[in-house]
């Protein structure tokens, strides 16, 4: 199973001022509605290929911790990470930037990693049955949350 999806907006800042909203993990609450923040975990303490945090999220009364490992950490330019949640991969997320005339267009990106059976399960559990839909929305609200922010 793999759904991917795109959304993509123009903020009014620099790539390099949307790279360090997005790449700082107690702040991502601020403007995500599920995910509530993050800390970096086995001696990392920042953006790096390789580092690890814990994500934490919410949906309605439900809360749930991942483990991250950074893939990409290049200021300015993307920022992207992959997800797990009991040993299984889950998904892998992101956002890219690139500058123009108006600011800065942010592509935040994600792809499902689960399987369908874990998807469908996961679905179940956490009362979301369109799971692409659900974060595409999610996604909307983020870019919206971080051009507020800037």
């Amino acid at each position: 199973m793999s759904h991917q999806i795109e959304v993509t907006r123009t903020i009014a800042a620099t790539p390099e001022q949307v790279y360090a909203l997005v790449s700082d993990l107690p702040r991502m609450g601020e403007w995500s509605p599920e995910n509530t923040g993050g800390k970096w975990i086995k001696a990392a303490t920042g953006a790096a290929v390789g580092a690890k945090f814990q994500g934490t999220n919410a949906l309605g009364k439900k809360k749930w911790k991942t483990i991250s490992t950074v893939t990409a950490a290049t200021p300015g330019k993307q920022f992207a990470f992959d997800v797990t949640a009991a040993g299984m991969k889950v998904a892998g997320w992101g956002f890219s930037m690139t500058a123009t005339d108006a600011g800065t267009t942010v592509t935040h990106f994600w792809d499902d990693h689960r399987n369908s059976i874990i998807a469908k399960l996961t679905g179940l559990a956490l009362g979301v049955k369109d799971r692409a839909s659900h974060n595409r929305a999610n996604m909307e609200t983020t870019l919206e949350g971080l051009a507020a922010a800037v």
